[in-house]
């Protein structure tokens, strides 16, 4: 529906007050179309913010859009800091384990709010949080505080990380 929506608001030319419209429809929408009425950082702030249920994880468009996205925020390497962490949303659910690690703590944050990984994202955030060097500090300096706010990645420890955690 929304891909059909799409070509009707798009008949006579990308619309100017794009913006305006609900931002899953930009899920469909290429960043370059969009480029003429704003900026790209823009456009994924916006599709960010969008319902990601509204496309599968193996959707070719998806995937696209995390390429995009990357390279509009012109991104050199693998590593994403905080700024660009908010600025591609639910993107970051994406993002391969070489990301996760390159980015240390600055995106698990932001993962805690995914809703499932892949096997290769779940390694990767064990070998960050196991790590210690997270502004969280090694498991054994964690609290009650600090489980709240991992909460989202909780599924993804394994017993050794586990183990480390007072009680």
């Amino acid at each position: 529906q929304l891909s059909c929506l799409l070509k009707m608001v798009t008949l006579h030319g990308i619309p100017k007050d794009w913006d305006s419209y609900p931002q899953d429809l930009l899920l469909f929408l290429s960043p370059s179309d969009y480029a003429a009425t704003g900026n790209c950082s823009q456009f994924f702030t916006n599709v960010g913010k969008a319902n990601v249920d509204v496309l599968p994880r193996e959707a070719p468009q998806r995937q696209q859009l995390l390429l995009e996205a990357l390279e509009c925020l012109r991104i050199p390497g693998t590593q994403i800091n905080k700024e660009n962490a908010e600025i591609l949303g639910w993107l970051v659910c994406d993002l391969g384990g070489e990301y996760i690690r390159s980015s240390g703590g600055s995106l698990l944050k932001d993962l805690s709010q995914c809703g499932s990984f892949l096997p290769e994202q779940e390694e990767a955030i064990r070998d960050v949080l196991s790590s210690g060097n997270t502004t969280f500090g090694p498991p054994a300096a964690w609290s009650a505080f600090t489980l709240s706010e991992l909460s989202g990645l909780i599924p993804v420890l394994d017993p050794s990380i586990l183990q480390q955690i007072p009680r």
